[in-house]
């Protein structure tokens, strides 16, 4: 009976996800969306039309009595996740833009658009593509405010944009056409070393961080929203194609070991006191070997499509926070990839000071963890730059937890309202980053496709840290990074066994991995 029972509630589901193309009524495809779930804490945010592959990927698996995957997929496309958009023409992208805000509106939700096309975006590697352009660009990023008008949303601002910069892309020059078509993004990246930890003095108190909370597990949806192309609304218009999303791109030399990061039990056990009545004493670590110079951020400004990122970014900066109610953050890469020395000055270059905050973790697997200590001390070091501080003295994810206190302590605002927020990715970190055993790839490409990765917490802008605006799926859960070839010749990704499909694509196994591995779980 109970078999019964749970083949006719998937069948149903499956039987609404896969005719609803054929119901013609715009008011029937509005009353199904309606029924989408929203997050149960904060603000309830946007839920776009599914990926149709997905839905033929929960037919096939209802078909063959995998129950459990096929509602952990539906569970999966129905959470609120980014809208993309890249590539469109500035009509096009205007429209699209208009309708999606349009249908959020509507339905009182807040939409989160994911802006991915500035010139010589990934470079020009595998999600190649974007204006080709500065003027190209002002152009699409006016047409973006437009189409958003005074309604409320929040973007994440061109993901690898600056973690990437056109300097770190081993001489690769900038694309003269959009590509039609691109495949994920390229492999490892050179990462800043962290610099020494400064000699203590007694710290002053600092506020605590609170403990940042998880938004509750989805519950079986009942019915399945509209079958539209991705990142659009229902409607008479036409549908973008997908758009590539990145991974962690990098330069074309050998990566260098990203730093470890200190990772507390929680961010906040920074601000304890010693259990004992009296203040322990300091015990300096021995300093570590001075590391061969890397090249500084006014070396990188004297690159001229470096500087021309800086003026893209400013542009977009400037005109969608002039918006009434547009929120807006930076690209600023994950805890593995930039020392915070180096990723400050780049978000300070390209216009922090007038934005919301910055993004970490977009497209990447980084432990909650490991980004909200990271974005804490990204958002202190923003503020002791812009009291006059440099920024080669701020704190480094892979100091002590003594040395992360004391700089806190000694500089840290107490007002959070002074501080930058940020918003990180959880789409695909449940069970954090891939760690190849063997190193038998020249080029492991842990970013890219890693096997039995897992969704990670739902999304929520209420995350308990005053910093930490929200929790978002911007990564489209199910999407392929691209043709992961880890250093051979391909065509097959040696680590799986297959081609992959390129990025953008629908990408049925890892899909079902993430369902399966997903923290916590979306399956009953």
């Amino acid at each position: 009976m109970r078999t019964r029972r749970k083949t006719l509630a998937v069948s149903m589901a499956v039987l609404a996800a896969t005719a609803l193309p054929l119901l013609s009524g715009s008011a029937v495809q509005a009353a199904v969306q309606e029924r989408v779930a929203a997050p149960s804490h904060g603000t309830p945010l946007y839920v776009p039309p599914a990926d149709r592959a997905s839905y033929r990927q929960v037919t096939r698996l209802a078909w063959r009595g995998d129950y459990r995957g096929a509602s952990g997929l539906l569970a999966m496309v129905r959470t609120p996740q980014a809208v993309w958009y890249g590539d469109e023409s500035p009509a096009r992208v205007a429209r699209l833009v208009r309708m999606t805000t349009r249908d959020a509106a509507r339905r009182d939700r807040l939409p989160v658009l994911a802006l991915y096309n500035v010139p010589g975006r990934d470079c020009g590697s595998y999600s190649a593509g974007g204006a080709r352009t500065t003027d190209e660009y002002k152009a699409w990023i006016d047409a973006v405010a437009q189409g958003i008008g005074d309604r409320e949303v929040m973007i994440v601002l061109e993901p690898d944009s600056l973690a990437l910069l056109p300097s770190d892309c081993g001489g690769q020059e900038r694309e003269d056409t959009p590509a039609d078509a691109a495949a994920g993004a390229v492999a490892g990246t050179t990462t800043t070393e962290p610099t020494t930890a400064p000699a203590l003095t007694e710290p002053t108190t600092a506020p605590a961080l609170t403990e940042p909370t998880t938004a509750p597990a989805l519950t079986e949806p009942t019915t399945a929203p509209a079958l539209t192309e991705p990142t659009t609304v229902p409607g008479p218009e036409p549908q973008p194609g997908a758009v590539p999303t990145p991974g962690a791109s990098a330069t074309a030399a050998t990566p260098t070991p990203s730093p470890t990061p200190f990772l507390p039990e929680d961010p906040a056990d920074l601000d304890k006191q010693p259990e004992t009545g009296e203040p322990a004493a300091v015990e300096l670590e021995p300093e570590p070997e001075p590391e061969p110079e890397v090249a500084t951020e006014t070396q990188i400004n004297g690159d001229t499509l470096t500087d021309a990122r800086f003026t893209e970014i400013k542009y977009a900066v400037d005109t969608l926070m002039a918006l009434s109610n547009a929120k807006v953050y930076l690209d600023a890469g994950h805890a593995g990839w930039h020392a915070v020395s180096s990723i400050v000055p780049r978000l300070v270059d390209a216009g922090i000071d007038e934005a919301t905050g910055f993004a970490l973790n977009v497209s990447h697997y980084q432990t909650d963890q490991a980004s909200e200590l990271y974005g804490r001390l990204v958002s202190a070091c923003l503020a002791y730059v812009a009291d006059g501080g440099d920024p080669e003295a701020c704190p480094e994810q892979s100091w002590s937890r003594r040395h992360l206190r004391a700089w806190l302590r000694a500089h840290e605002p107490h007002d959070p309202s002074e501080m930058k927020h940020f918003v990180t990715d959880t789409s695909r970190n449940g069970r954090g980053p891939w760690t190849p055993r063997h190193s038998r790839h020249a080029d492991p490409q842990s970013w890219c496709n890693p096997p039995h990765r897992g969704l990670g917490a739902r999304p929520t802008t209420e995350t308990g840290d005053p910093l930490h605006d929200a929790a978002l799926w911007v990564k489209t859960p199910g999407q392929s990074d691209g043709r992961c070839l880890r250093g051979t010749s391909g065509p097959s990704d040696p680590v799986r066994g297959m081609v992959n499909p390129e990025a953008g694509q629908w990408f049925p196994d890892q899909a079902l991995e993430l369902v399966r591995f997903a923290r916590p779980s979306v399956t009953p």
